[in-house]
């Protein structure tokens, strides 16, 4: 009963990110994880503030929500998480796999990251707990080799598409008055046009 019960357990995989705006390029990587790797789904947690960037530029919690919600709401596989709206600030990864392991005992969680974030992890916040308690399934990002991959344990490198598109390009385009459509969710689009988001520094 105990194995059977352990079988179905669903696996999470937490996408943390400021999704400052959420892009084609998340949506690939979240795509191919919930196909290509043992996770079920897929929960983009859009992070108020990440203590390891600066804030300028961020846009406002609730308006990055919603463009997340926007993007993934016709998906089953994918949920839009604000759980760190609720946490204290800033926002550290450990407490929110903690509060979410709590939260729902019934669940998997483990972490989705870039391997641009590999040389820095010795910075989160009690590195070792996660890489003791949770799997993290890292996906490739240019300039980071093979080696760097060796210097972790407790990784599942998942061979997903190479994205170079970035947030910071998909501001940079609006505010050159470029033509974005088709590397944005078409209501988040819709949406950043109508509010006129990203059009000026902020």
């Amino acid at each position: 009963m105990t194995e059977n019960s352990n079988r179905r357990r669903k696996k999470v995989g937490l996408f943390f990110g400021s999704f400052n705006p959420i892009h084609i390029g998340h949506l690939a990587i979240a795509n191919y994880m919930a196909e290509f790797s043992d996770l079920n789904e897929v929960w983009f947690v859009i992070s108020p503030h990440n203590p390891l960037k600066e804030k300028t530029g961020l846009l406002a919690e609730a308006h990055r929500y919603y463009m997340v919600q926007m993007a993934v709401e016709d998906d089953a596989r994918f949920k839009a998480s604000n759980v760190e709206f609720k946490l204290p600030k800033p926002s550290f990864t450990i407490d929110t796999l903690t509060y979410l392991s709590e939260a729902y005992p019934n669940l998997d969680f483990a972490i989705i990251m870039g391997a641009d974030q590999l040389p820095s992890f010795h910075k989160w916040k009690n590195p070792e707990s996660i890489i003791q308690n949770y799997a993290r399934y890292v996906y490739p990002r240019p300039g980071i080799s093979d080696a760097e991959y060796s210097k972790h344990i407790n990784i599942i490198k998942i061979e997903a598409p190479v994205m170079e598109v970035s947030s910071s390009f998909i501001r940079e385009a609006v505010r050159s008055k470029k033509d974005v459509r088709h590397f944005l969710p078409n209501g988040v689009f819709e949406y950043i046009k109508e509010m006129h988001y990203y059009e000026t520094h902020v």
